[in-house]
């Protein structure tokens, strides 16, 4: 599988830079749309970033320790890949977070914020998702992450940015099975309808129950998870 870096400009450490580089990198992998964990090459990697071996070095070290890739001795060094348990009580625990969310975005978002998330979904219509369903993915998580950045919790986006990677990949992959798209266009109108209501309750618990029945989609789904 293609790793997709730019080389690296001048300003802040190479090592922040390289961090930066292969964190967005490893976010854009389609992580679960192959049957194993996708390997990195660290001297392609070096030769991408333009840079030497030790800030890819101490960026791979500094996303091991946050949960992003994986060293395993004689055999290289893996981006990480989780089973479905994992991810079922990573999206349950979303599923609170995104539906708080959700609650402070009705109190805080200005109008402009609820324009763009009309505007997200406009452009799609149901009977022709099966033709745009990575595009749909990507406005799809383009919606969670507008509505986690409008409510202004500083805190709810620093805890969903530790799933975002795979929740990201775990959204697209599911896209693609069990008519996840169709059902999930028709959940975020319905939550955009109780947003732009200005219905708190109504607008958390049908975030919240969106985003969990993405995991009940997973467990009857995701068998290649296992």
């Amino acid at each position: 599988m293609s790793f997709s870096v730019a080389p690296l400009d001048q300003g802040m450490s190479f090592k922040a830079k390289a961090y930066q580089a292969l964190r967005q990198a490893i976010t854009q992998m389609d992580i679960y749309g192959g049957p194993s964990e996708i390997r990195l090459d660290e001297r392609q990697l070096c030769e991408a970033l333009g840079v030497s071996r030790t800030p890819v070095r101490e960026a791979m070290a500094l996303l091991e320790q946050e949960g992003f890739i994986r060293s395993m001795p004689r055999r290289g060094i893996f981006v990480v890949r989780k089973t479905k348990a994992e991810i079922i009580e990573m999206i349950t625990v979303c599923a609170a977070l995104e539906g708080m969310a959700a609650r402070l975005f009705v109190e805080r978002a200005d109008e402009r914020g609820m324009a763009d998330l009309h505007a997200t979904f406009d452009r799609f219509a149901e009977g022709e998702l099966a033709d745009h369903v990575l595009e749909y993915s990507d406005a799809n998580v383009a919606f969670h992450q507008s509505i986690i950045q409008a409510s202004g919790c500083t805190l709810i986006a620093d805890l969903t940015d530790r799933f975002f990677i795979h929740m990201r990949a775990i959204r697209r992959v599911t896209m693609r099975r069990g008519g996840r798209a169709e059902t999930s266009i028709v959940e975020h109108r319905d939550i955009i309808d109780a947003l732009t209501r200005r219905d708190a309750d109504l607008a958390e618990r049908r975030v919240r129950e969106h985003t969990l029945g993405l995991a009940r989609h997973v467990e009857q789904h995701c068998d290649f998870l296992d």
